[in-house]
């Protein structure tokens, strides 16, 4: 019953100009695609090749997947990141799930817009250390260039220029991360598929709740992702937010702005498969949703210690709420889990078991592992 309304939801694709078969319900845009990339199942492909491959790390220890995996909803299970030499990062990895509606891609830097732009922080960037490229540019290039499944892969998505480098890795982790659609869980199949089995009870009075003006929850996480940062292949303008949540953290958005005012703002994050996700806020301070919740009711950890950050954004003023409503709030926050996406063997690793690709020593194939 719940696979036939998982394909109700999921049938048909949306169309805004754009060949590529997204493999979405009417009512979701895709999102959208630079100018200067062309989508394709050949780049899509290449692109989760390279998703998976430890290869990209500059000591074959891991991957992309290594810090966004499928069944947490593309994190990692991490209070905060850490990369190949241990150095542990800032930030909570984000979800990558509808990753590609997001109009800004980091936790605190506004001007990091474009998957291309920010694949090459993980990649080369020093501080913190995290794939541990930088200065070994072209070490990793040949690297990928010595497997012939890639001799092969980056002819079919790049034949004016069928190598590894900054343009083709980018372009190609870009494309498949923008396939990274997650629209099938129970709320969806709830609210745009018409079936009014799909959530329990609980989830229906949680939800009721969610969008109630007594929590303000609606007002940051809201719209198809919801969260206020959006932007689809057919939107005038892309929405950004990033807010002051009462958490007492330095840091944030006036890192980059140098407005003293933007101290401990942070962008909101997409709530879709936040069951799976924790833990919780930009530096994975929190372990569960009860936790999340009480701190928003509370009006932010810094005025539960009986000192509010006069910085925190107006609408964290906090709210009574009883032991039921947490449960039925935890509820619906659990129906927004899409199981098929977590599983979904189109966002998978291709590469088989023992391969360079996995750390392993076996010798590349010479066709497609997949």
């Amino acid at each position: 019953m719940r696979a036939v309304a998982l394909a109700a939801v999921l049938s048909g694709a949306a169309s805004a100009g754009l060949a590529y078969d997204w493999a979405i319900p009417d009512w979701l845009p895709p999102p959208p695609v630079p100018g200067d990339v062309t989508m394709n199942d050949a780049l899509v492909d290449l692109g989760r090749h390279l998703f998976y491959d430890q290869r990209l790390s500059a000591d074959g220890s891991m991957s992309c997947a290594s810090c966004h995996e499928q069944a947490r909803a593309f994190t990692d299970g991490r209070a905060v990141s850490v990369g190949v030499t241990g150095q542990a990062g800032g930030f909570n990895a984000p979800s990558l799930a509808n990753v590609g509606y997001l109009p800004t891609l980091t936790w605190a830097n506004p001007m990091v817009d474009s998957l291309e732009f920010h694949a090459l922080i993980p990649l080369f960037g020093e501080d913190p250390v995290e794939m541990g490229n930088a200065g070994l540019e072209t070490a990793l290039f040949a690297r990928l260039m010595e497997d012939a499944l890639y001799q092969d892969a980056f002819a079919a998505a790049f034949p004016d220029r069928p190598q590894a480098d900054l343009y083709t890795i980018t372009r190609a982790l870009g494309a498949f991360q923008r396939t990274l659609i997650s629209v099938g869980s129970p709320y969806d199949q709830f609210v745009y598929g018409g079936d009014r089995s799909a959530m329990t009870d609980a989830a229906v009075r949680g939800m009721d709740l969610f969008f109630d003006h007594r929590t303000e929850c609606y007002h940051c996480h809201l719209g198809l992702n919801f969260t206020n940062n959006l932007v689809t292949s057919r939107s005038a303008m892309p929405e950004t937010g990033f807010h002051n949540t009462g958490l007492g953290a330095e840091g944030g958005t006036s890192e980059f702005t140098l407005n003293p005012r933007d101290r401990g703002r942070f962008r909101t994050p997409t709530l879709r498969n936040v069951a799976v996700t924790a833990p919780y806020m930009h530096d994975g301070r929190f372990q569960t949703l009860e936790q999340v919740i009480r701190h928003y009711a509370a009006g932010g950890e810094a005025a539960r210690l009986g000192q509010p950050d006069p910085l925190r954004d107006p609408l964290i003023v906090g709210f009574q709420i009883t032991e039921a409503e947490i449960a039925d709030l935890i509820a619906f926050l659990q129906s927004l889990t899409d199981e098929y996406f977590l599983t979904d063997p189109a966002f998978a690793n291709p590469w088989p078991e023992g391969h360079l690709a996995n750390g392993g020593d076996a010798t590349p194939p010479e066709t497609d592992p997949s």
